[in-house]
This record gives C-alpha cells, sequence and structure tokens, in this order.
C-alpha cells in the first residue's frame, strides 16, 4: 500500500522513452493498476525497495511531450505536479529520455524544473550510444541542467542499482530551475509574481494557460486578473517553446556530440521495408496470419487438458459430496461456469503475447504510420488506429485511449466503431464454435483452416470499423481538421520481463474480470434453471416415466430425460422458448438464446452459460464443454444443433453485436450522452441480427 513514509517518485517522459520498463525495472510484479479519481485514465503504481532499506512509491504517469496539454492523458500529469496536498505528491521525479531524442525530451525536463520539484534526469537506452556514435559529457550536463543525471538501459537492465541510489539521496539535488522562463514577458509576469506572492510563478502561468486548478486559487480568479486574448496566450506559449529550445541546443551544443561515420544505423534500411507502400502491408498481413496460426495450433493441447480437468472435477464433486442444492450448484453451476472461461486463458495469454512482442519491439508504432493513408480515406487520422488495435485486447480502454485525439468528430467516429474490432472476450465464443463447424484441417499442408477461420473474423471486424468511420463521415456533420504525428521508436529485442509482466497482468484481469460476471450468471443461471412453476417442473419423474415406460430405457438415459423435461420446464427454459421464435430464423434454439441474453452483460459468459445449462439438462458431467456442444441436438427434428449454417450464423452475430454492456458505459461516460451508446446498441445489434439471419438461411 502506499504510505507517506516512504518516497513518493513520479517517472515522467515523452511517450516511447521506455518509461514503462523503467517501470518494471524498479517495481518488478510489485503493482496495483487502478483509475485517477472521478475519470478513467489508468494509474500504476509500484513498489521498490531502496538502499539504506529505503522504500518508495512509484508512479508511472502518462506520457506527455510537454505541460502545455492537449488531452486528459496529460492533465493528469500537470495536476498531480500542481497540487501538493495530493498524497502521491512526488518528492522527486524522474524524467526518463530516450539518448537519441534527447533534444526534444529536454523541454519536458526544463518545464518540470521550473516547478522547483527535485528531478533527476534519467537517459535511457544508453547501450545504443556506442552504436549510433553518441557521447554525451555528464559532468557538464549536470552542471548546466542543475541535476543529476542516471545512464541507463531499461532493456539490458545496467545503472537502474545506481538511479536507486540517486532517488534515495534525492535532498541533495538542486531545485533550482535552468532558465528564467518569464523573460518571455517580463512585464506580465512581474505584475502577476507581485499579485500572488507566495505562489510558485511556473505554477500560475501554467494556471492561465491550461484547463487546471490548484491549491485554493480558482483559475477563473487568476485569469480575471490577467486576462489575455487567446492569440496573446499562444504567442507566449511560443515565445516560451522557443527559448527553452534555445538553452537546450546551447547546452547540447557542448555536452553531446555525434559522430555519424562511426554510427551503424539499421533502422532506416528496415524502415524502408516495413512502412513500404506495398511489402508493408504485405508483411503485417503475414504477421497476422503467423499470429492467428499459432494461437490454435500452441494452445489445443493446454486447453483440451483444462477442459478435460474441469469435466472430471465436475463429475467427481456431483459423485463424492453429500447430495443436495449445494453439490447441485457446484457441481452443475459454478465449476462448469468457470471451466467455460478458463479453458481460453491459453490462446488469451498467447494473443496478449504477440501483441506485446509487437509493441515492445517497436513495430506496432510502424503499423499506425502504415494504417494511417488507409484511414485517412475513411475520415480518420493514423491515430484512431491505435484505438482500433488497442481494441483487440478490450473495447474498454481502446475507447478511453481516444481521448489523445483532439478532433471531436474523429474521436466521436472512433468510439462508436472500436467496439467492431474483435475483442478478447469475443475469441472464447469464436475458439469454440471454431473447433465445432469449421474442420481441424490443413489447407496445402500448411495453413490451419482454424487459424485462418479465426484471422477472417478479426479482418472482418475491423473492416466492418472502418466502413462503419466511413458512413459516419459522410453523416455527422461535424467540421474539424487534425495533423497526424506519429513518433517511430527503435526497433529493439522485446524484453522478457516487460512481455512477462503484460501478459500476466492482461490475462489476469481478463480472467478475474470475465470470472466474477461469469460465477454471479453461473449461480443465477442454475437457480432458474434448477426451479420451475406448475406440474411440468414439479412432477417432472412421474411425467416422464409415464411417457416413457414402454420404451424400456436405461437408468442413465432416464435420469437425462427427466433432466432434459425438467429443464425445459423450468424458469429459464420457459424464458427461452418465449424467445425462441425470434431466433429460431438465425439456426438457435432456447439454449443458445439464453446463451445470448446472457452475454449481454459480457460476450465470454456465452460458454459459461452452455455448460452450465447443459450440465443441469442432465449431460453427463464427465463429458467436456466441446463434447456436450457437438452432441447437443434439436429435440423435435433430431438434427444437430450446432451445424456449419448454425456455427457461422453464430461468429457472424458475435462479430458484429454489441454484446458488452460495459460498453456501453465507457461509451456514455466519453461522449456524456446517452444517445451514442443507444444508437451504437441498436445498431450494432440490428446489423448483427440481419446478417446471422442471412447467413443461416443461405447456408441451410
Amino acid at each position: 500500500m502506499t504510505s507517506k513514509k516512504n518516497i513518493n517518485v513520479a517517472l515522467i517522459g515523452n511517450p516511447n522513452t521506455g518509461k514503462t520498463s523503467v517501470f518494471n525495472q524498479l517495481t518488478g510484479l510489485n503493482q496495483q493498476v487502478g483509475n485517477y479519481p472521478g475519470i478513467t485514465v489508468e494509474k500504476k503504481i509500484g513498489f521498490c525497495k531502496l538502499p539504506n532499506n529505503v522504500k518508495a512509491n512509484i508512479l508511472d504517469l502518462p506520457g506527455t511531450y510537454s505541460l502545455n496539454a492537449s488531452s486528459i492523458d496529460e492533465n493528469v500529469v500537470i495536476e498531480l505536479l500542481l497540487n501538493k496536498t495530493d498524497k502521491l505528491y512526488p518528492d522527486v521525479v524522474l524524467l526518463i529520455t530516450d539518448v537519441e531524442n534527447l533534444k526534444r525530451n529536454l523541454l519536458l525536463f526544463t518545464q518540470i524544473k521550473d516547478l522547483e520539484i527535485p528531478t533527476i534526469l534519467v537517459i535511457n537506452m544508453a547501450d545504443r550510444m556506442k552504436y549510433k556514435g553518441i557521447s554525451l559529457n555528464i559532468p557538464y550536463l549536470e552542471e548546466q541542467l542543475k541535476t543529476k543525471i542516471a545512464l541507463i538501459s531499461s532493456r539490458k537492465g545496467f545503472g537502474i542499482e545506481e538511479l536507486k541510489n540517486q532517488i534515495v539521496s534525492y535532498n541533495t539535488i538542486s531545485a533550482e530551475p535552468c532558465l528564467n522562463a518569464s523573460s518571455i514577458d517580463t512585464e506580465y509576469f512581474d505584475t502577476l509574481r507581485t499579485t500572488f506572492p507566495n505562489q510558485l510563478l511556473y505554477k500560475l502561468w501554467l494556471v492561465i494557460t491550461q484547463d487546471v486548478n490548484f491549491l485554493n486559487l480558482e483559475r477563473n480568479e487568476i485569469r480575471s486578473s490577467f486576462t489575455k486574448s487567446h492569440s496573446d496566450l499562444k504567442r507566449l506559449q511560443q515565445k516560451e517553446t522557443i527559448k527553452r529550445y534555445q538553452f537546450i541546443n546551447e547546452v547540447l551544443k557542448e555536452g553531446m556530440s555525434i559522430d555519424a561515420s562511426i554510427a551503424k544505423d539499421f533502422r532506416s534500411k528496415l524502415d524502408r521495408v516495413l512502412t513500404h507502400k506495398i511489402w508493408g502491408y504485405v508483411i503485417f498481413f503475414v504477421i497476422l496470419f503467423v499470429i492467428f496460426q499459432s494461437i490454435f495450433d500452441w494452445s489445443k493441447a493446454p486447453m483440451d487438458f483444462i477442459d478435460s480437468s474441469f469435466a472430471s472435477l465436475s463429475s467427481f464433486a456431483g459423485e463424492n459430496l453429500p447430495q443436495g442444492i449445494l453439490t447441485n450448484l457446484i457441481s452443475q453451476g459454478i465449476i462448469p461456469g468457470i471451466g467455460g472461461i478458463l479453458i481460453f486463458i491459453p490462446q488469451i495469454a498467447f494473443l496478449f503475447l504477440f501483441i506485446s512482442i509487437l509493441e515492445e519491439s517497436g513495430y506496432m508504432s510502424r503499423v499506425v504510420f502504415l494504417m494511417d493513408k488507409i484511414m485517412r480515406k475513411f475520415g480518420l487520422s493514423g491515430k484512431s488506429v491505435v484505438p482500433l488495435i488497442s481494441g483487440t485486447a478490450c473495447a474498454i480502454p481502446a475507447i478511453m485511449a481516444t481521448r489523445n485525439i483532439e478532433n471531436w468528430k474523429e474521436r466521436l467516429i472512433t468510439i462508436l466503431v472500436t467496439p467492431f474490432t474483435t475483442c478478447s472476450a469475443r475469441l472464447p465464443v469464436y475458439a469454440i464454435i471454431i473447433a465445432l463447424v469449421i474442420p481441424d484441417e490443413r489447407v496445402l499442408g500448411l495453413f490451419n483452416m482454424q487459424g485462418l477461420t479465426l484471422m477472417l473474423l478479426y479482418l472482418l471486424g475491423f473492416g466492418m470499423a472502418i466502413f462503419s468511420a466511413w458512413v459516419l463521415n459522410k453523416i455527422l456533420k461535424i467540421k474539424g481538421k487534425t495533423y497526424f504525428v506519429v513518433e517511430m521508436p527503435n526497433y529493439k529485442l522485446p524484453m522478457f520481463k516487460n512481455v512477462a509482466i503484460n501478459v500476466i497482468e492482461k490475462t489476469k484481469a481478463f480472467v478475474f474480470g470475465a470470472g466474477k460476471i461469469i460465477l454471479a450468471i453461473s449461480v443465477v443461471l442454475w437457480f432458474l434453471a434448477s426451479n420451475g412453476p406448475g406440474e411440468n417442473f414439479n412432477d417432472a419423474e412421474k411425467i416422464v416415466t409415464t411417457i416413457n415406460q414402454t420404451n424400456q430405457l436405461s437408468k442413465i438415459a432416464l435420469e437425462n430425460a427427466i433432466a432434459s423435461h425438467k429443464l425445459e420446464n423450468s424458469y429459464i427454459g420457459l424464458m427461452g422458448k418465449t424467445i425462441e421464435p425470434a431466433i429460431s430464423p438465425l439456426g438457435y434454439d432456447w439454449k443458445i438464446g439464453i446463451a445470448v441474453i446472457t452475454s449481454f452483460a459480457a460476450r465470454e459468459v456465452f460458454v459459461g452459460t452452455l455448460a452450465t445449462i447443459y450440465s443441469v439438462g442432465g449431460s453427463d458431467n464427465q463429458d467436456t464443454i466441446k463434447n456436450k456442444m457437438k452432441a447437443e441436438v434439436n429435440a423435435e427434428t433430431g438434427e444437430k444443433i450446432f451445424t456449419f449454417a448454425s456455427g457461422i450464423s453464430l461468429l457472424l452475430f458475435y462479430a458484429f453485436a454489441l454484446q458488452c454492456a460495459s460498453t456501453i458505459a465507457i461509451t456514455r461516460k466519453e461522449t456524456n450522452s446517452w444517445k451514442w451508446p443507444l444508437g451504437q446498441l441498436i445498431l450494432m445489434s440490428g446489423l448483427a441480427y440481419i446478417v446471422a439471419l442471412l447467413a443461416y438461411q443461405i447456408l441451410k
């Protein structure tokens, strides 16, 4: 837990400087992830043991290029640095920089120094200095910048111990500013200093120019006394930026040298291939192809093991625990429900593994740059690609990531179309249905049919998002124009530690987040499936025995027939029968209908719901979820429920439907209106129904 007895350390830096890697090096797995109060920007706090038994709270702040905020994420950084009463207000700032982009990174450093907070300049990726022909005069830089400098490589892990020593002795670091920014308008700033003598001048300037508050000073109070037009403020900000870069240039002229003759730059050559107007897309497609082939091939064995283990556990609980309601709940409700989500841990983990590797290697930024050329044709910019790609993990943080899109029209369209991107919650549904209806065969002896189908579903979701964006761009009459800027980080070998932490944390969040919903819904479903009104449910044993007395059924067959009869006449059975006329044209029976409805809480609930219903329905508890679904037949026609036609119908329904209450909630929060999420829900659900209907009717 955070404690003010610990040193508060804030990690601040431009995007792609390795800030998260430094955070992981300092904290390891000793981390907590939450949200800042009142907003949904992610907050990462870690805990670190320093030399001399000193402890530190490490706060990883959102990446920002300067203290001139243009997004909610950047505002978080400013408001923390202005608010000394915040329990996380930093005792010391670690300003993380990239040795190859030091000039640009130092702009933010000089601004933070003006806030008179002890700041350590952490120069990351120092292992590349020799490779790039870079040399630094550290004593000179420390003197001019009035700070301590830590040369580190978060990738190779060197310099971290020295950095920890510097954190411990942060009291010895000068908090004096590097330069006098108030000289941009001496008269204006002198008046400001006279009016608020007890306040830090640069803090007042930030309150005037940014939409932030600090202490008990109201922004309007300050602005009313120091009114300037928007254009005048912008002019002063530009003068401030120029003055800072003049200072930085002078310092680096003596403190840094680059000998291009000894540099061995492979990056430019590789970029020419990976961002090529033809080969760039081919390579990206091949990478996607390999990823989805691997997800199915590598996860098959562990998934089968988890599936059979939970089937055996359910059977063991039913046979060995005392007979009664509690045992039925455990064996028919809780175990099958939880098993219905845990079976997909291998596929989820592999998906996050590949995404983490692409991000860590620096390739994902090239994808963003590459896709910008396509996105502009559909009314979006390359910045929209970040939410769309991160939507493959979850639509909720992806929608939150739209905050760095300044243009409201582009941001709104991105929010509305992002749920089309195939998220990890859809993966359980896709995996089980594909395994049932798509043959586990290889094309040309190399390409797995199931992996190909999964990739096509991902491409279909992304394609529909792009098409919807084009339509919305034509419909929405909102004017605005933005310019796309993306930073190309250096290529680097992914750090095993960073990748492992990301996979563990994302998989854990998925399992526990979905697990709570699954457990709650499984209990409710079990109750609804185990109870019912009237004689048809209460006298099921007598009714079924009478009907089948001439059939001489075996004991097991009779028990299954009784269980099936009770299920059809239970509360959940009656609900399912009520909606069946609406879903039968799609190829679904009432059991699938119940699973579709419950999955509006979370898509992955679909499989857990069927696992619970089939367990209560009398299927052999020792049978796996996949086998239960494969064996399910229509009681009237005797035909299998999960055929190629109904399977494709289900896949297309889940590809387009907005089956996630959390996504609706976050859209409401980000748009500050119910109009957009409700329209999103109605249109996506309607589209899903129509496409699924057409698919089934054509293929059956």
